[in-house]
């Protein structure tokens, strides 16, 4: 079995100079911005991607009839 892939750059700042943290298994910390982070693979979505428009991704999933159109909450 292969090991986790590891992150190449902090979520928060993007600086590429990340160490693993004592916390335990997917826990990072980036020595530029002094945070701590935790990486966690939740699964796999069910309905997968579609490309739409200019081939950007974005998840299968039908419009939300509870929300007015044009509305943003």
């Amino acid at each position: 079995m292969s090991e986790r892939a590891a992150p190449y750059h902090c979520p928060y700042c993007g600086d590429e100079d990340l160490r693993p943290n004592e916390e335990g298994h997917g826990a990072w910390e980036c020595a530029a911005c002094n945070r701590a982070f935790r990486l966690k693979f939740l699964g796999l979505l069910a309905s997968g991607l579609r490309r739409t428009g200019a081939g950007a991704d974005r998840p299968d999933r039908p419009d939300r009839p509870d929300r007015p159109e044009g509305s943003t909450a």
